[in-house]
């Protein structure tokens, strides 16, 4: 096999994962010219193409879904003895690649990227915000961040907040305008801000409780996001009413730019947590960030 060739099948495994070749090329920090010509290099080898591509999308053919099928697990366990090496050594380096939800950045992300960029200048952290429930494996994440209850039983979880409150919230103006509402059964008469699921496409229904039973209520209302931090930016412009995670909006709650909305309907979360497989814990640069989460969550 010529090694020039071996070269451009992280960059194929890239194009896949990422869905089209502007995105690898940002992902890899190459031009997208040098990420097309990369997987033409080994379309040419192979004699027949790996992705069918049009003018709005790109997609695997049944020989590049083969090739990434055979090729991917053989460049982990590649990157996985590299790893290995390198923690015999004790080296924080390379890239480390986590799949979150914005709302976790300013919970906890943030705090800990800061302080890794000061410890380990040698180690790059590429975050990819993503509200849907993403395979991190099959797409490359070292690790990921997820409430407590939406991680596989397979996978490692480390606690990065404690438990909190899912709350709903609504600007003084808008409840002046609007009125309180002083039960569930209010809410229709009301603007939600609701969401929208990115990974079933589905309206999402806010969970609540009621007489200390848990309830799914379905809402309406002028807009819907895939976001909760877009949803408290419109919350706090006097749209309407909101569903989101106290933490968020403690700050806009101590100073009366937001009212919570039917406390006693709130429900506790699990709180957020980095998960990652198994075999991932032993790379130093994972373990670091897992050094530097704790202590800032503390």
């Amino acid at each position: 096999m010529d090694r020039d060739l071996l070269a451009h099948f992280p960059v194929v495994l890239t194009v896949a994962r990422r869905g089209g070749f502007a995105a690898a090329a940002a992902a890899l920090n190459m031009s997208p010219s040098a990420v097309s010509h990369a997987v033409r290099s080994v379309e040419e080898r192979l004699g027949q193409p790996l992705f069918a591509r049009t003018t709005r999308s790109v997609a695997l053919t049944e020989a590049g879904a083969d090739f990434v099928a055979s090729v991917g697990p053989a460049l982990a366990t590649v990157e996985e003895s590299v790893e290995r090496v390198r923690s015999a050594k004790g080296q924080v380096a390379g890239v480390l690649r986590i799949n979150v939800p914005r709302l976790a950045l300013p919970l906890a992300i943030t705090p800990a990227i800061i302080e890794m960029s000061r410890l380990y200048p040698d180690l790059t952290i590429e975050v990819t915000c993503d509200e849907g429930l993403v395979d991190i494996v099959a797409a490359g994440f070292d690790a990921g961040v997820r409430l407590g209850e939406m991680i596989a039983q397979d996978m490692v979880a480390v606690r990065l907040t404690k438990p909190f409150m899912a709350i709903m919230v609504a600007s003084p103006a808008y409840l002046e305008e609007r009125g309180v509402p002083h039960s569930i059964a209010d809410l229709s008469r009301h603007n939600c801000i609701g969401y929208r699921l990115i990974s079933s496409a589905a309206a999402y229904a806010w969970d609540l409780q009621e007489k200390g039973q848990d309830v799914s209520v379905e809402v309406s209302g002028t807009v819907r996001v895939t976001d909760s931090l877009h949803a408290r930016d419109l919350a706090l412009e006097n749209i309407g009413i909101t569903y989101l995670f106290e933490p968020l909006v403690r700050e806009d709650l101590r100073t009366g730019r937001l009212r919570q909305v039917l406390p006693a309907a709130s429900i506790e979360e699990p709180g957020l947590f980095l998960y990652f497989p198994r075999y991932a814990s032993q790379a130093p640069k994972l373990r670091a960030f897992i050094d530097v989460l704790r202590r800032s969550s503390r």
